[in-house]
């Protein structure tokens, strides 16, 4: 199967690239949107790429590289009562929400800021540059992960 390429949103306060880096792997859980639950559980497998991106952060935008170490699984959360992630809903022999395990693979020198994103050529059908996308998880073409990648790793060099 050919590869593929997402785009995560986190905010800062709940995990960072950082934090990735320090632990290896992470799950990624707590998605309680369907379109975003599908992808990860029907599409995404190990290798895809990731453009871990930061959101609700100053400047929000793409702060490094992760790939799928695990595709979708049941998220446990949902039935941990008292958990944040809790869904009395979702029924362990159907569950309702899945989760991936994502794992580090580079942190950028700089964000590439959603501004950078929306002005590249190449990326104006990003969906995350797209008024009104606020999809945690999204499917990104191979050019557009490319562009990004190529934008990270410049501001990198532009800085030293």
């Amino acid at each position: 199967m050919p590869r593929r390429y997402w785009l995560m949103k986190c905010e800062p306060a709940a995990y960072t690239i950082d934090d990735l880096k320090r632990d290896g792997t992470t799950s990624w859980e707590g998605v309680r949107n369907y379109q975003a639950r599908n992808f990860m559980r029907d599409d995404m497998q190990v290798g895809d790429g990731v453009l871990f991106y930061a959101s609700n952060a100053e400047p929000s935008g793409v702060v490094g590289l992760a790939e799928i170490a695990r595709p979708g699984y049941p998220d446990s959360f949902a039935w941990k009562k008292g958990h944040k992630y809790f869904d009395p809903e979702t029924d362990k022999d159907a569950p309702t929400w899945y989760m991936v395990d994502i794992r580090f693979v580079e942190r950028f020198a700089d964000v590439v800021p959603l501004e950078t994103l929306k002005k590249t050529k190449g990326l104006e059908k990003m969906l995350v540059n797209q008024k009104g996308s606020r999809l945690s998880v999204q499917p990104v073409t191979r050019g557009e992960y490319d562009i990004v990648v190529r934008l990270g790793r410049e501001t990198g060099k532009r800085k030293n």
